[in-house]
């Protein structure tokens, strides 16, 4: 059967498309990405335009899946819609419009989904790890082997939020860099007691953020699904990153013209992770929650 998934992210709105094969694999036929920017005028309310880009965006992805002869699919919604004031307006104007009902979820359940997703592209590996999906309105962190999860939790800091609170000055200033790491400081307090418990030398992005950092530091992808990089490399990019001005983060050949805006805060916020919890490595992912609900539909689960 031809499987189809909607994630509706506080930024990016993401379609995959795959083909399940009879051992429980998938292959993928179409993966397609829109920047939506739900959150852009704030995560308390979805402004006019955001709301009718995620409608419109909605509406393409149901005609590219039917399109593709895709013969079952799911929406699921994630932070922007749990938190907006009329999130439920949107899920039910998508409904009405499109015929796509969007499922929202909770922060823990996302935290699950993401693990799902990631452990199916990553390579194997001993030990634990510490999974952190950055999205725009939410970060997921998940400390888990490759087959179990020992801590999850799902902080609303997500790059758009914490962009609106501190970026107040273009490049960021000292101030908003101090102002912004004493949020995270106390903002992230049950990851820091969860990381006294168990030691995760490794650290699994698996965000567009992350696809950054792999963009700005190789030529090409060292597999098709993930890429292994030592910590002291990402401080190669980290500094020029945090010190451009937005001009100059338009004009770097590497790095795409949507991620410019936000880029800056989600670099601060990689570096305060790398330091608190001691990482030496960078694993990027391919798979993320989308892949991990695609696995849940391939198991049978009715929940999708």
């Amino acid at each position: 059967m031809r499987l189809g998934v909607i994630d509706c992210g506080t930024n990016t709105f993401h379609l995959l498309i795959a083909d399940a094969n009879g051992d429980g694999t998938f292959n993928t036929v179409f993966k397609q990405r829109h920047y939506v920017r739900l959150g852009q005028e704030g995560l308390h309310h979805i402004g006019e335009a955001p709301f009718q880009r995620g409608i419109e965006c909605i509406g393409n992805f149901k005609q590219i899946m039917t399109e593709n002869n895709v013969g079952h699919f799911t929406a699921f919604g994630t932070e922007a819609l749990r938190r907006a004031s009329n999130g439920r307006d949107f899920i039910e104007a998508v409904l009405q419009k499109t015929g796509v009902g969007i499922q929202l979820i909770t922060g823990d359940e996302e935290a699950r989904l993401i693990h799902l997703g990631v452990m199916q592209a990553v390579p194997p590996f001993l030990g634990k790890g510490l999974i952190m999906d950055i999205g725009g309105g939410s970060v997921e962190f998940i400390i888990a082997s490759e087959n179990e999860v020992f801590w999850a939790q799902s902080f609303p800091l997500g790059v758009q939020v914490l962009y609106s609170g501190y970026q107040k000055n273009d490049p960021i200033s000292r101030g908003d860099l101090l102002a912004l790491e004493w949020h995270l400081e106390q903002n992230l307090q049950p990851l820091f007691t969860a990381l006294q418990k168990h030691e995760t030398p490794l650290l699994f992005g698996a965000s567009g953020s992350f696809e950054v950092v792999e963009f700005l530091l190789l030529e090409k992808r060292q597999h098709p699904l993930y890429s292994v990089i030592p910590a002291s490399d990402y401080y190669k990019i980290h500094g020029p990153m945090v010190a451009s001005s937005l001009k100059q983060r338009y004009d770097m050949p590497k790095l795409p013209n949507e991620r410019a805006e936000l880029i800056v805060v989600a670099f601060v916020l990689i570096d305060f992770i790398v330091r608190k919890a001691g990482i030496r490595q960078i694993v990027t992912s391919s798979y993320a929650m989308k892949e991990g609900i695609l696995h849940e539909m391939l198991r049978g689960d009715k929940s999708v």
